[in-house]
């Protein structure tokens, strides 16, 4: 297997969470938000094919795990940028912790839900009563917006939805302990069709669908970075390589499903896996140069808004929590 540069190991040979690098030379730590797998394929094409070497750049990947939240990695200085989903940025971003989107490879959204047919549900209002396992750790908030927005309460009961604070796999689902479950369009779905069960026998929610998709897997670094010239140079070399790597992904996805396989120092990620996740991450990538769409922006800030009496955000952030100076400059 592929060993990543030393960052993390030295991390814990000190003791605590390795410090960023001087914004003088040439080192970029990226938390990611997730194992290392396909839905981050294209930094570790990036790595492997020598895009970051040609920019001059030494590129360390930290994978993520249920216990890591990225945001509280970058306020520590365990890192220079990382990946997070647009709503657990701004709900950072609004708590204090100045964090700003310089890159948006995601154009689409690959979250759903998934129920059991035989529940009777076909409609978001056929989840009253119903219990619903769903993700924490930043990940509830498109969740307890979308039912904000449905006017179904989160406490329970015969006329709202029972929360079950779901695990990062799909077991709530097989063994009956809720209705529906989270699942992305990459990996937990598949997960529930290797366990047997049929499209058939199934329904899903896509948020897209429901119109109350929010951003994800967006590049965000703190925002007093950036008035640094020698970070912003590092960042836009460091953008220009990643989505050169994310648009080899996309055109070759069985090799970047590969190279997954080669950097996975868990040995856990089958090629069966990868392969189809790759496939589906190459749908959510599609259509985007790295740029931030304003108008995806609005749109995750208004669905974040409707929020009801607990919103995720309580005031639109604005233009601040974003900027195009680095994907301007990495694209031409």
């Amino acid at each position: 297997m592929k060993k990543l540069l030393a960052g993390a190991a030295l991390a814990l040979a000190l003791g605590g969470p390795a410090q960023a690098a001087s914004h003088s030379d040439n080192s970029v730590t990226l938390q990611l938000q997730w194992v290392t797998q396909a839905q981050f394929a294209g930094y570790y094409v990036a790595l492997e094919k020598g895009y970051y070497e040609e920019e001059g750049l030494e590129v360390t990947i930290k994978p993520g795990g249920p216990d890591i939240a990225p945001p509280q990695v970058l306020a520590g200085g365990g890192a220079d940028v990382m990946l997070n989903w647009m709503p657990s940025a701004l709900a950072a971003r609004e708590k204090g912790l100045p964090v700003v989107n310089i890159a948006q490879p995601f154009k689409s959204s690959g979250l759903m839900l998934t129920c059991w047919k035989d529940t009777g549900i076909t409609s978001p209002q056929d989840f009253k009563g119903k219990t619903i396992g769903v993700w924490f750790f930043g990940n509830e908030y498109p969740f307890l917006s979308w039912m904000s927005q449905e006017g179904i309460p989160t406490e329970g009961g015969e006329d709202g939805v029972t929360v079950l604070k779901q695990g990062f796999n799909v077991d709530p689902l097989i063994q009956r302990q809720a209705d529906c479950i989270s699942t992305m369009t990459y990996n937990e779905y598949g997960q529930v069709l290797d366990s047997g069960i049929s499209e058939d026998e199934l329904v899903t929610f896509k948020y897209e669908d429901q119109g109350v998709a929010t951003l994800e897997d967006g590049i965000y670094v703190l925002e007093q970075n950036l008035q640094d010239p020698a970070f912003v140079d590092k960042m836009v070399r460091f953008v220009r390589a990643s989505m050169k790597g994310w648009k080899y992904a996309e055109e070759n996805p069985d090799e970047a499903a590969e190279i997954i396989l080669e950097y996975d120092e868990t040995g856990a990620q089958t090629e069966a896996h990868q392969k189809r996740m790759m496939g589906e991450i190459a749908k959510l990538t599609a259509g985007s140069n790295g740029a931030l769409d304003p108008a995806d922006f609005q749109r995750t800030v208004d669905t974040l808004l409707a929020g009801g009496s607990d919103p995720v955000i309580t005031k639109d952030p604005g233009e601040a929590a974003w900027t195009h100076m680095i994907t301007d400059k990495a694209l031409n």
